[in-house]
């Protein structure tokens, strides 16, 4: 009875680890992307999941209109397709940046 008893104490840490770990921390992910989604304004710039960026021109139930670039394309695409507010940099470009701002302080 002893070893039965400790192994579904086992299993049940097992779970709640699972639990506080990977399901909690997504469900929290998913939560704040949706807000995010759902705040959206005109005037707001965007990166999709394709990696287009562009400024918010109409705010639809469950679509955004989107204009990129200086030629004024627009593009209509669904709310689940946007990434992130604001323009997402690459980790070679954030890398770059600060050492040419590094560069610009040793400089001066």
């Amino acid at each position: 009875m002893d070893g039965l008893t400790s192994s579904i104490i086992m299993i049940v840490v097992m779970i709640a680890i699972f639990y506080f770990m990977l399901i909690r921390p997504e469900n929290k992910r998913k939560k704040e992307a949706t807000e995010m989604r759902n705040s959206l304004t005109v005037g707001d710039e965007i990166t999709t999941i394709g990696g287009i960026v562009g400024t918010v021109c109409a705010v639809k139930a469950n679509s955004v209109v989107l204009e990129t670039g200086a030629d004024r394309v627009r593009i209509e695409l669904m709310k689940w397709a946007i990434s992130s507010k604001g323009v997402q940099v690459a980790e070679d470009e954030k890398a770059s940046e600060s050492q040419k701002s590094a560069d610009a302080k040793k400089k001066k």
